[in-house]
């Protein structure tokens, strides 16, 4: 699963740390999202796309090889 946390905390001036506490997730739970390592649960993505006021599918999204 491929995300746009990364250019979505550029966009907000938001950390990991902080993007986390607003989550309620741990840091490292962020860093392994973005590094497609990590999917997340629907609440937490869910979650997630809310603190950046966007729908979730803009958020998390599957390549076309990965269905």
């Amino acid at each position: 699963m491929k995300s746009r946390l990364k250019e979505l905390r550029a966009r907000d001036r938001m950390n990991q740390t902080q993007l986390a506490k607003l989550a309620k997730v741990s840091r490292q739970t962020i860093s392994l999202i973005e590094r497609e390592e990590f999917i997340p649960s629907l609440l937490i993505a869910v979650r997630i796309a809310r603190i950046f006021s966007e729908p979730v599918e803009q958020v998390f999204f599957f390549e076309e090889d990965e269905l």
